[in-house]
């Protein structure tokens, strides 16, 4: 595993390294890749904290797992990198953004690297994968390290949005203050749940509006 972090995320998260649990999830990620293919490549693994610092995020949107196809996963939770056909809850989250902020024009590839330099820390909960395994790596380690960076910036910041979507997502709620943070829930936007409370659920707009009752900048969603 090869660490490349930013700065200001390092500065909070480097104790982690040298936690016993982090430990085991080397040696088990050593192994891993003797045996298997393992996504993302090394140098993307922590790609949501090295394109969002830490004092800049504004939005959080929770993941569960990185894509386990070839090409698709890129360390930004529902992202996939140009080239690559877009997912089916990426494209559902372009369908709400093209019935919630006005003028969002649905783009014709899957990259959120924009919304991670705006201040969108695209997280997900694990941050490995083995290649056409989805969920293999839960329960390895990287919960407690994705839980710990989330309740940092709830201890740490204020006023952040948590977007929230499906049950997984949701149960990290108890890491956030909500009296100094907004938490916002719904449906994920698989196609197997997005009709249940995804669709119409203005995630987007409200975001911003919570930003700009702040006096931030909102958030560019076009990508």
């Amino acid at each position: 595993m090869s660490i490349q972090l930013e700065s200001s995320w390092k500065a909070v998260l480097e104790p982690e390294f040298n936690k016993p649990y982090m430990h085991e999830l080397k040696k088990f990620l050593q192994i891993e890749k003797k045996q298997h293919t393992v996504f993302p490549p090394g140098h993307l693994i922590f790609n949501a904290f090295n394109h969002t610092p830490f004092d800049q995020v504004k939005v959080v949107i929770l993941g569960q797992d990185p894509y386990h196809n070839v090409g698709q996963a890129h360390g930004l939770s529902f992202s996939v990198p140009r080239g690559v056909g877009i997912p089916p809850s990426l494209r559902n989250m372009y369908q709400e953004l093209s019935t919630d902020i006005p003028g969002f024009q649905i783009p014709a590839h899957g990259d959120l690297t924009a919304w991670a330099n705006r201040g969108v820390l695209l997280l997900n909960a694990t941050l490995t994968v083995r290649a056409h395994t989805a969920g293999s790596h839960q329960g390895k380690g990287w919960e407690a390290f994705t839980d710990k960076a989330i309740a940092e910036l709830s201890a740490r910041r204020s006023g952040i949005v948590f977007l929230l979507w499906g049950r997984y997502a949701k149960d990290k709620a108890a890491l956030i203050d909500y009296r100094k943070h907004h938490i916002l829930t719904a449906a994920h936007p698989s196609p197997f749940s997005a009709h249940n409370g995804f669709f119409g659920c203005k995630h987007f707009s409200k975001a911003n509006a919570f930003l700009v009752e702040q006096g931030l900048e909102p958030i560019d969603w076009q990508v």
